[in-house]
């Protein structure tokens, strides 16, 4: 499995090649969401800017998003977690994702951080 890359606000990236990014969220951020009852989603085609909110989340205590870690165009979106967005708190961590884009640059930002750093950067 490809290795995963995280950010501040505990989302996930995996490089799929060509520049194709994954995106999901760690276990950390749906321990904290608590139960998920809503997802929404882009649509395919569409671009967004760093810092971008590009999905919405709401479970029964919090609402949270997920903001464009990269400049890039939204090429597939996991239509089962909109469908069924109790999968957020059941799915291993490296299987809940929620887009894959295709990156503006061919290289992630170096302020991602490995797991070792995540799990420094969580205390």
């Amino acid at each position: 499995m490809q290795e995963l890359h995280y950010t501040e606000d505990h989302s996930w990236l995996r490089e799929e090649g060509d520049g194709f990014i994954t995106i999901g969220i760690t276990d950390h951020a749906q321990e904290q969401l608590g139960d998920v009852v809503f997802v929404q989603l882009p649509e395919t085609g569409h671009l967004f800017s760093i810092g971008d909110e590009v999905v919405v989340i709401e479970s029964v205590k919090a609402a949270g998003d997920i903001r464009m870690p990269v400049n890039g165009r939204i090429e597939v979106v996991n239509h089962a977690l909109v469908d069924e967005p109790g999968l957020v708190n059941t799915l291993p961590e490296a299987e809940r994702w929620f887009l894959k884009i295709k990156a503006d640059q061919p290289a992630l930002p170096e302020k991602l951080m490995d797991a070792q750093s995540y799990l420094a950067h969580l205390g």
